[in-house]
């Protein structure tokens, strides 16, 4: 096995130490109410949607989600007074951020009804002082395991998402190293004359 492959086959392991320690969150109340607040609000009724423009600020427990946009979807059934939101849409400059967690990215999507959040586009992963970057970042709500690969966006076609498509690319990221003391290596021994 040469140096190259044996750094491939390291790859995966070292991404999921990064991205593993998600899981010991604890697990996101996906049915918590979630508050919402932006600088224009259109509800498109007949369509069960509702476009936040500018400044969009969701929280939900205590995760939040920030972007530029947001189109919320939502069924025809009212619970508790209000229609029950079944996905949220989120473009331009997306942010989501959990404890000990926060994620970048050009666009994302909140499925509730599968308590998955899905990002595309320039995605950062950033958990402590680690980072891993990608293309594309999978967030499962209820283990809180993070999966990101190498998927990146460029003009084509991804469904629902005019003007992006998937293409092929590499995760990268780096790992702190704790500090293993202050003491200096000894210095070689000088060479024999």
């Amino acid at each position: 096995m040469n140096r190259r492959s044996a750094l491939r086959s390291l790859a995966l392991p070292l991404a999921l130490l990064v991205v593993a320690p998600a899981a010991a969150q604890t697990r996101h109340d996906s049915s918590a109410p979630i508050d919402f607040a932006s600088d224009r609000i259109e509800l498109q009724d007949r369509a069960n949607r509702v476009l936040l423009n500018g400044n969009v600020r969701i929280t939900q427990g205590p995760m939040t989600l920030t972007a530029a946009r947001m189109t919320v979807l939502y069924t025809g059934q009212i619970t508790n007074g209000s229609p029950q939101v079944s996905r949220l849409d989120a473009s331009g400059g997306v942010t989501v951020a959990r404890p000990d967690q926060t994620a970048r990215s050009q666009y994302a999507v909140y499925d509730l009804n599968r308590r998955v959040i899905t990002m595309i586009g320039a995605v950062t992963l950033r958990q402590g002082s680690n980072t891993v970057s990608g293309g594309r970042l999978s967030i499962d709500l209820d283990t809180g395991r993070a999966t990101i690969d190498g998927s990146g966006v460029s003009g084509g076609s991804v469904p629902g998402q005019p003007g992006v498509q998937q293409q092929g690319g590499r995760v990268t990221g780096r790992f702190s190293v704790p500090s293993r003391g202050t003491s200096t290596p000894a210095a070689p021994p000088a060479p024999r004359q």
